[in-house]
């Protein structure tokens, strides 16, 4: 019998890893805004915390949600020009689409991310309600960016190796 945690990818960790954290961060959302209503309507004292931390998690979510659907390949696309390509060319614009995505992602989330945790960490920027620094509210936007950046990576290598069978077809 082979041990279930040394046969499974990279791949499969870090999706395993993601489907936890949001299942976490999802909970932890639930759980806030269940508390805001409750302090809120039933107890007449509203909770001062509760939308400032909705607001984190649900920035969170997003993007950590939306790094998970791109390794599972099921974020939202146009796919009208799927059914119209035959396989070899339908082969060539997924790669060439996942090289836009590690275009976006490498630029406008890990590189522009970066900068803006470390901006808002070296400005000492801290939240009203939570008093935490707001650099770490915002390091999920490099950390995703490099999980599509892992995902496209991974798709490409895949689709090229597709690419060899299709190319002999």
């Amino acid at each position: 019998m082979t041990n279930y945690n040394t046969t499974m990818t990279l791949r499969a960790r870090i999706d395993k890893a993601l489907e936890y954290l949001l299942v976490l961060l999802m909970g932890s959302l639930v759980l806030d805004v269940v508390w805001q209503v409750a302090s809120r309507y039933i107890l007449k004292n509203p909770s001062s915390f509760t939308d400032e931390l909705a607001t984190f998690l649900l920035i969170w979510v997003g993007l950590a949600g939306a790094a998970y659907v791109k390794g599972k390949n099921q974020h939202l696309a146009i796919d009208i020009l799927h059914s119209k390509l035959n396989p070899l060319q339908l082969n060539h614009m997924m790669i060439f689409i996942n090289f836009l995505v590690i275009l976006f992602s490498l630029t406008i989330m890990v590189v522009g991310g970066s900068w803006l945790v470390y901006t808002r960490f070296v400005l000492g920027q801290i939240s009203a309600s939570l008093q935490i620094p707001v650099g770490y509210v915002y390091a999920i936007v490099p950390l995703s960016g490099l999980l599509m950046v892992y995902y496209s990576t991974d798709d490409i290598i895949q689709l090229a190796k597709n690419y060899k069978t299709l190319k002999r077809a």
